[in-house]
Protein backbone atom coordinates (compact mmCIF):
# COMPACT_ATOMS: atom_id res chain seq x y z
CA UNK A 1 0.00 0.00 0.00
CA UNK A 2 1.31 2.98 -0.88
CA UNK A 3 2.46 5.48 1.48
CA UNK A 4 -0.05 8.52 1.89
CA UNK A 5 1.77 11.91 2.21
CA UNK A 6 -0.69 13.10 4.84
CA UNK A 7 0.69 10.72 7.30
CA UNK A 8 3.98 12.33 7.27
CA UNK A 9 4.59 14.79 9.35
CA UNK A 10 4.24 19.05 8.69
CA UNK A 11 7.66 19.93 9.65
CA UNK A 12 8.88 16.64 7.21
CA UNK A 13 7.43 17.91 4.19
CA UNK A 14 7.85 21.74 4.45
CA UNK A 15 11.62 21.47 5.08
CA UNK A 16 11.53 18.57 2.30
CA UNK A 17 9.84 20.73 -0.17
CA UNK A 18 12.43 23.05 0.46
CA UNK A 19 15.28 20.89 -0.02
CA UNK A 20 13.91 19.28 -3.26
CA UNK A 21 13.86 21.99 -5.63
CA UNK A 22 17.56 23.03 -5.00
CA UNK A 23 18.22 19.72 -4.89
CA UNK A 24 17.58 19.10 -8.58
CA UNK A 25 19.23 22.43 -9.04
CA UNK A 26 22.41 21.03 -7.87
CA UNK A 27 21.91 17.63 -10.05
CA UNK A 28 21.78 19.82 -13.13
CA UNK A 29 24.15 22.28 -12.52
CA UNK A 30 27.26 19.48 -11.41
CA UNK A 31 25.92 17.16 -14.39
CA UNK A 32 26.06 19.31 -17.09
CA UNK A 33 29.83 21.01 -15.60
CA UNK A 34 31.39 17.21 -15.10
CA UNK A 35 29.93 15.96 -18.29
CA UNK A 36 31.10 19.25 -20.68
CA UNK A 37 34.54 18.78 -19.38
CA UNK A 38 34.75 15.21 -18.77
CA UNK A 39 32.97 13.66 -22.09
CA UNK A 40 31.01 17.03 -24.83
CA UNK A 41 34.79 18.33 -25.33
CA UNK A 42 36.13 15.30 -26.07
CA UNK A 43 33.21 13.99 -28.46
CA UNK A 44 33.12 17.61 -29.78
CA UNK A 45 37.06 17.34 -30.88
CA UNK A 46 36.56 13.46 -32.34
CA UNK A 47 33.02 14.93 -34.17
CA UNK A 48 35.74 17.39 -36.09
CA UNK A 49 39.23 15.81 -35.96
CA UNK A 50 37.84 12.18 -36.31
CA UNK A 51 35.33 12.25 -38.20
CA UNK A 52 32.48 11.00 -35.19
CA UNK A 53 29.23 10.41 -36.58
CA UNK A 54 26.79 13.10 -34.64
CA UNK A 55 23.99 10.48 -33.80
CA UNK A 56 26.65 8.09 -32.35
CA UNK A 57 28.15 10.78 -30.51
CA UNK A 58 25.04 11.69 -29.02
CA UNK A 59 24.31 8.57 -28.12
CA UNK A 60 27.11 7.72 -26.38
CA UNK A 61 26.63 11.40 -24.22
CA UNK A 62 23.69 9.92 -23.06
CA UNK A 63 25.19 6.50 -22.61
CA UNK A 64 27.96 8.40 -20.02
CA UNK A 65 25.04 10.40 -17.91
CA UNK A 66 24.81 7.96 -15.18
CA UNK A 67 28.36 7.57 -14.32
CA UNK A 68 28.26 11.39 -13.68
CA UNK A 69 25.04 11.67 -11.54
CA UNK A 70 26.46 9.12 -9.43
CA UNK A 71 28.96 11.48 -8.90
CA UNK A 72 26.64 14.13 -8.94
CA UNK A 73 23.92 12.60 -6.43
CA UNK A 74 26.58 12.91 -2.97
CA UNK A 75 27.61 16.45 -4.15
CA UNK A 76 24.20 17.82 -4.83
CA UNK A 77 22.95 16.18 -1.61
CA UNK A 78 25.40 18.69 0.10
CA UNK A 79 24.86 21.68 -1.53
CA UNK A 80 20.94 21.32 -1.45
CA UNK A 81 20.95 21.15 2.43
CA UNK A 82 23.90 23.47 2.75
CA UNK A 83 21.75 26.31 0.89
CA UNK A 84 18.24 25.35 2.39
CA UNK A 85 19.49 25.06 6.12
CA UNK A 86 21.24 28.47 5.56
CA UNK A 87 18.20 30.04 4.39
CA UNK A 88 15.84 28.86 7.09
CA UNK A 89 18.17 29.93 9.35
CA UNK A 90 18.98 33.44 7.99
CA UNK A 91 15.08 33.91 8.00
CA UNK A 92 14.69 33.14 11.33
CA UNK A 93 12.78 30.09 10.68
CA UNK A 94 15.14 27.35 12.56
CA UNK A 95 14.50 30.15 15.92
CA UNK A 96 11.21 29.73 15.35
CA UNK A 97 11.47 25.82 15.36
CA UNK A 98 13.88 25.99 18.73
CA UNK A 99 11.30 28.31 19.90
CA UNK A 100 8.48 25.76 19.62
CA UNK A 101 10.41 22.85 21.47
CA UNK A 102 12.12 21.24 18.43
CA UNK A 103 15.80 20.47 18.21
CA UNK A 104 18.36 20.60 15.96
CA UNK A 105 18.36 16.59 15.90
CA UNK A 106 14.89 17.12 15.08
CA UNK A 107 15.25 19.67 12.29
CA UNK A 108 18.36 17.87 9.97
CA UNK A 109 15.86 14.37 10.40
CA UNK A 110 14.23 15.32 7.26
CA UNK A 111 17.43 15.98 5.02
CA UNK A 112 18.41 12.59 6.49
CA UNK A 113 15.81 10.67 5.53
CA UNK A 114 16.42 12.42 1.68
CA UNK A 115 19.71 11.36 1.68
CA UNK A 116 18.72 7.54 2.99
CA UNK A 117 17.06 8.06 -0.45
CA UNK A 118 19.20 9.36 -2.61
CA UNK A 119 21.81 6.70 -1.34
CA UNK A 120 20.07 3.97 -2.05
CA UNK A 121 19.37 5.57 -5.76
CA UNK A 122 22.98 6.25 -6.21
CA UNK A 123 23.91 2.48 -4.86
CA UNK A 124 21.08 1.28 -7.58
CA UNK A 125 23.21 3.73 -10.36
CA UNK A 126 26.57 2.50 -9.67
CA UNK A 127 25.94 -1.38 -9.24
CA UNK A 128 23.54 -2.00 -11.95
CA UNK A 129 23.42 1.04 -14.91
CA UNK A 130 26.44 2.74 -15.02
CA UNK A 131 28.61 -0.98 -15.49
CA UNK A 132 26.27 -1.32 -18.72
CA UNK A 133 26.06 2.23 -20.17
CA UNK A 134 29.65 2.48 -19.79
CA UNK A 135 30.31 -0.65 -21.85
CA UNK A 136 28.22 -0.10 -24.19
CA UNK A 137 29.37 3.56 -24.84
CA UNK A 138 33.29 2.19 -24.74
CA UNK A 139 31.91 0.06 -27.28
CA UNK A 140 29.90 2.13 -29.50
CA UNK A 141 32.51 4.56 -29.31
CA UNK A 142 35.01 2.25 -30.54
CA UNK A 143 32.86 1.03 -33.76
CA UNK A 144 32.34 4.56 -34.38
CA UNK A 145 35.59 6.06 -35.06
CA UNK A 146 37.77 6.26 -38.31
CA UNK A 147 40.41 3.95 -38.79
CA UNK A 148 42.77 6.87 -37.98
CA UNK A 149 41.92 7.02 -34.17
CA UNK A 150 40.71 3.49 -34.16
CA UNK A 151 43.10 1.72 -31.30
CA UNK A 152 43.92 -2.37 -31.65
CA UNK A 153 41.62 -4.35 -29.47
CA UNK A 154 42.38 -6.65 -26.86
CA UNK A 155 44.07 -6.87 -23.73
CA UNK A 156 48.20 -7.11 -23.31
CA UNK A 157 50.80 -8.93 -21.21
CA UNK A 158 48.45 -11.38 -19.55
CA UNK A 159 50.01 -13.13 -16.62
CA UNK A 160 48.46 -15.80 -14.58
CA UNK A 161 49.78 -18.56 -11.85
CA UNK A 162 48.62 -21.74 -10.67
CA UNK A 163 48.91 -23.18 -7.50
CA UNK A 164 48.81 -26.81 -6.43
CA UNK A 165 50.54 -29.84 -5.65
CA UNK A 166 54.02 -31.00 -7.32
CA UNK A 167 54.12 -34.82 -8.66
CA UNK A 168 56.63 -37.38 -7.83
CA UNK A 169 58.06 -38.13 -12.27
CA UNK A 170 57.58 -41.97 -11.37
CA UNK A 171 54.24 -42.59 -9.14
CA UNK A 172 52.41 -39.25 -9.91
CA UNK A 173 51.49 -39.13 -6.83
CA UNK A 174 51.47 -35.75 -4.77
CA UNK A 175 55.08 -34.94 -3.00
CA UNK A 176 53.06 -33.11 0.18
CA UNK A 177 49.93 -31.77 0.73
CA UNK A 178 51.24 -28.09 0.39
CA UNK A 179 50.76 -25.95 -2.22
CA UNK A 180 53.02 -25.21 -5.05
CA UNK A 181 53.42 -22.86 -7.83
CA UNK A 182 53.07 -25.37 -10.25
CA UNK A 183 52.45 -23.24 -13.75
CA UNK A 184 53.37 -19.86 -14.94
CA UNK A 185 50.73 -18.62 -17.85
CA UNK A 186 52.12 -15.72 -20.24
CA UNK A 187 50.56 -14.15 -23.14
CA UNK A 188 51.77 -10.74 -25.31
CA UNK A 189 48.10 -10.35 -26.40
CA UNK A 190 44.24 -11.53 -26.21
CA UNK A 191 41.89 -11.07 -28.67
CA UNK A 192 39.01 -12.77 -29.91
CA UNK A 193 39.27 -15.64 -26.91
CA UNK A 194 43.11 -15.69 -28.90
CA UNK A 195 46.26 -15.75 -26.72
CA UNK A 196 48.98 -14.99 -28.97
CA UNK A 197 52.89 -14.98 -28.18
CA UNK A 198 52.43 -18.08 -25.27
CA UNK A 199 54.98 -18.83 -23.17
CA UNK A 200 53.79 -21.19 -20.62
CA UNK A 201 56.43 -23.06 -17.63
CA UNK A 202 55.60 -25.89 -16.00
CA UNK A 203 56.51 -26.87 -12.25
CA UNK A 204 54.54 -29.72 -11.73
CA UNK A 205 56.63 -32.89 -11.71
CA UNK A 206 59.43 -32.91 -9.41
CA UNK A 207 62.86 -32.89 -11.22
CA UNK A 208 61.33 -31.91 -14.35
CA UNK A 209 60.97 -28.32 -15.33
CA UNK A 210 59.09 -27.77 -19.35
CA UNK A 211 59.02 -24.46 -21.07
CA UNK A 212 56.48 -24.72 -23.58
CA UNK A 213 56.28 -21.41 -26.51
CA UNK A 214 53.81 -20.91 -29.04
CA UNK A 215 52.67 -18.54 -31.58
CA UNK A 216 49.54 -18.27 -30.62
CA UNK A 217 46.85 -20.73 -28.54
CA UNK A 218 43.16 -21.23 -27.89
CA UNK A 219 40.87 -22.75 -24.95
CA UNK A 220 38.66 -26.11 -26.11
CA UNK A 221 36.24 -26.33 -23.66
CA UNK A 222 35.04 -29.93 -24.43
CA UNK A 223 38.48 -31.19 -24.05
CA UNK A 224 39.24 -28.46 -20.91
CA UNK A 225 42.87 -28.16 -22.32
CA UNK A 226 44.71 -25.40 -24.41
CA UNK A 227 45.17 -26.29 -27.95
CA UNK A 228 49.17 -24.63 -28.96
CA UNK A 229 50.11 -24.06 -32.43
CA UNK A 230 53.27 -23.19 -33.99
CA UNK A 231 55.62 -23.64 -31.15
CA UNK A 232 58.41 -25.38 -29.07
CA UNK A 233 58.27 -28.02 -25.82
CA UNK A 234 61.55 -27.87 -23.86
CA UNK A 235 62.10 -30.38 -21.18
CA UNK A 236 65.08 -30.04 -18.75
CA UNK A 237 65.81 -32.70 -16.03
CA UNK A 238 67.60 -32.09 -12.70
CA UNK A 239 70.10 -34.36 -14.13
CA UNK A 240 71.09 -31.85 -16.29
CA UNK A 241 69.41 -33.20 -20.05
CA UNK A 242 67.49 -30.82 -22.22
CA UNK A 243 65.52 -32.14 -24.88
CA UNK A 244 63.33 -30.09 -27.47
CA UNK A 245 60.41 -31.08 -29.18
CA UNK A 246 58.70 -28.48 -31.89
CA UNK A 247 55.18 -28.98 -32.91
CA UNK A 248 52.59 -27.42 -35.31
CA UNK A 249 49.61 -28.30 -32.69
CA UNK A 250 49.74 -29.23 -29.35
CA UNK A 251 47.16 -30.33 -27.02
CA UNK A 252 48.48 -29.09 -23.65
CA UNK A 253 46.34 -29.61 -19.95
CA UNK A 254 45.20 -26.57 -18.40
CA UNK A 255 42.60 -25.03 -16.88
CA UNK A 256 40.32 -21.88 -18.50
CA UNK A 257 42.15 -19.33 -15.52
CA UNK A 258 44.08 -17.45 -18.20
CA UNK A 259 41.58 -16.58 -20.61
CA UNK A 260 39.42 -15.34 -17.46
CA UNK A 261 42.26 -13.36 -16.13
CA UNK A 262 42.06 -11.49 -19.74
CA UNK A 263 38.36 -11.08 -19.96
CA UNK A 264 37.99 -8.94 -16.34
CA UNK A 265 37.45 -5.01 -17.28
CA UNK A 266 40.43 -3.01 -16.62
CA UNK A 267 37.97 -0.39 -14.62
CA UNK A 268 36.45 -1.71 -12.05
CA UNK A 269 33.62 1.25 -12.55
CA UNK A 270 32.28 -1.15 -15.40
CA UNK A 271 31.97 -3.71 -13.01
CA UNK A 272 28.80 -4.65 -10.82
CA UNK A 273 29.53 -5.69 -7.11
CA UNK A 274 29.03 -9.43 -8.10
CA UNK A 275 31.69 -9.10 -11.24
CA UNK A 276 34.30 -7.68 -9.17
CA UNK A 277 34.20 -9.93 -6.75
CA UNK A 278 34.60 -13.00 -9.43
CA UNK A 279 37.45 -10.68 -10.56
CA UNK A 280 39.17 -10.43 -7.20
CA UNK A 281 38.57 -14.25 -7.01
CA UNK A 282 40.63 -14.72 -10.06
CA UNK A 283 43.35 -11.97 -9.02
CA UNK A 284 44.14 -14.13 -5.74
CA UNK A 285 43.97 -17.58 -7.40
CA UNK A 286 46.19 -16.25 -9.89
CA UNK A 287 48.33 -15.35 -7.90
CA UNK A 288 48.34 -11.43 -8.35
CA UNK A 289 48.23 -10.19 -4.98
CA UNK A 290 48.13 -6.34 -5.97
CA UNK A 291 45.32 -6.55 -7.91
CA UNK A 292 43.60 -8.73 -5.78
CA UNK A 293 43.83 -6.25 -3.01
CA UNK A 294 43.08 -3.36 -5.39
CA UNK A 295 39.88 -5.03 -6.24
CA UNK A 296 38.57 -5.55 -2.92
CA UNK A 297 39.13 -1.87 -1.86
CA UNK A 298 36.96 -0.79 -4.99
CA UNK A 299 34.49 -3.65 -3.69
CA UNK A 300 34.02 -1.24 -0.87
CA UNK A 301 34.44 1.69 -2.26
CA UNK A 302 31.71 0.64 -4.20
CA UNK A 303 29.54 0.80 -1.25
CA UNK A 304 30.73 3.71 0.54
CA UNK A 305 30.07 6.14 -2.64
CA UNK A 306 26.66 6.12 -2.03
CA UNK A 307 27.05 6.21 1.48
CA UNK A 308 28.56 9.77 1.00
CA UNK A 309 25.23 11.32 0.76
CA UNK A 310 24.26 10.49 4.51
CA UNK A 311 27.83 12.10 5.41
CA UNK A 312 26.65 14.93 3.13
CA UNK A 313 23.66 15.64 4.13
CA UNK A 314 24.59 15.69 7.91
CA UNK A 315 27.64 18.18 7.18
CA UNK A 316 25.59 20.58 5.14
CA UNK A 317 22.39 20.64 7.00
CA UNK A 318 24.36 21.20 10.36
CA UNK A 319 26.67 23.64 8.93
CA UNK A 320 23.30 25.17 7.19
CA UNK A 321 21.29 26.02 10.47
CA UNK A 322 24.55 27.98 11.95
CA UNK A 323 23.72 31.72 12.12
CA UNK A 324 26.31 32.33 10.88
CA UNK A 325 26.31 30.98 7.55
CA UNK A 326 24.26 32.97 4.78
CA UNK A 327 21.78 31.39 2.21
CA UNK A 328 23.96 32.81 -0.56
CA UNK A 329 24.28 30.48 -3.40
CA UNK A 330 28.06 31.70 -4.12
CA UNK A 331 28.95 31.16 -0.40
CA UNK A 332 27.30 28.06 -0.25
CA UNK A 333 28.61 26.62 -3.33
CA UNK A 334 32.23 27.68 -2.20
CA UNK A 335 32.01 25.88 1.35
CA UNK A 336 30.43 23.15 -0.85
CA UNK A 337 33.73 23.05 -3.25
CA UNK A 338 35.74 23.00 -0.17
CA UNK A 339 34.05 20.57 1.83
CA UNK A 340 33.81 18.56 -1.28
CA UNK A 341 37.62 18.79 -1.74
CA UNK A 342 38.45 17.45 1.90
CA UNK A 343 36.25 14.29 1.68
CA UNK A 344 37.20 12.95 -1.39
CA UNK A 345 40.87 13.69 -0.71
CA UNK A 346 40.74 11.53 2.36
CA UNK A 347 39.09 9.08 0.09
CA UNK A 348 41.53 8.67 -1.99
CA UNK A 349 44.83 8.99 0.65
CA UNK A 350 42.82 5.95 2.44
CA UNK A 351 42.25 4.05 -0.80
CA UNK A 352 45.86 4.21 -1.84
CA UNK A 353 46.73 2.95 1.35
CA UNK A 354 44.72 0.08 0.96
CA UNK A 355 46.27 -0.52 -2.45
CA UNK A 356 49.47 -0.72 -1.75
CA UNK A 357 48.75 -2.55 1.56
CA UNK A 358 49.08 -0.37 4.72
CA UNK A 359 45.69 -0.60 5.63
CA UNK A 360 43.06 -3.39 4.99
CA UNK A 361 40.82 -3.10 1.92
CA UNK A 362 37.41 -2.51 4.38
CA UNK A 363 39.08 -0.16 6.43
CA UNK A 364 40.87 2.01 3.77
CA UNK A 365 37.13 2.45 2.24
CA UNK A 366 35.13 3.37 5.60
CA UNK A 367 37.37 5.26 7.33
CA UNK A 368 36.35 8.44 5.35
CA UNK A 369 33.08 7.75 5.77
CA UNK A 370 33.74 7.02 9.62
CA UNK A 371 35.72 10.26 9.96
CA UNK A 372 33.05 12.36 8.33
CA UNK A 373 29.97 11.26 9.91
CA UNK A 374 31.73 11.31 13.38
CA UNK A 375 32.85 14.69 12.32
CA UNK A 376 29.28 16.19 11.33
CA UNK A 377 28.03 14.30 14.74
CA UNK A 378 30.08 16.30 16.89
CA UNK A 379 29.04 19.64 15.14
CA UNK A 380 25.26 18.66 15.14
CA UNK A 381 26.08 17.50 18.99
CA UNK A 382 27.83 21.03 19.87
CA UNK A 383 25.00 22.43 17.77
CA UNK A 384 22.12 21.51 20.46
CA UNK A 385 24.57 23.24 23.17
CA UNK A 386 23.91 26.20 21.80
Amino acid sequence: MFLNIRNIPLIDRWIISKLIPILFFAISAFTIVSLSVGVMFDLIRKIVEYGLPIFEALKIFFLSLPGFLVIAFPMSVLLSCLLTYGALSSNSEILALKSLGINNYRIVLPSLLLAVFMTFLTFTFSDNLVPISNRVAADLLQNSMGKAMRTEKGRYNISFSKYGSILDSKTNKPIDGASHLTHIFYARRFLNKIMYDVTVIDFSKKGTKILITAKNGTFDDQLSSWKFNNGKIMATEDTGSVSTILFDKYIYPLDNGPSKLAEIPRDANNMTISEARKAQKMYELSGNIKESRKMKVRIYEKITLPMSCIVFSLLGSTLGIKQNIRSSKSQGFGISIILIFLYYLTCFVFSSLGVIGLLTPFLAAWIPVLLFLSFGTFLLWKSCKI
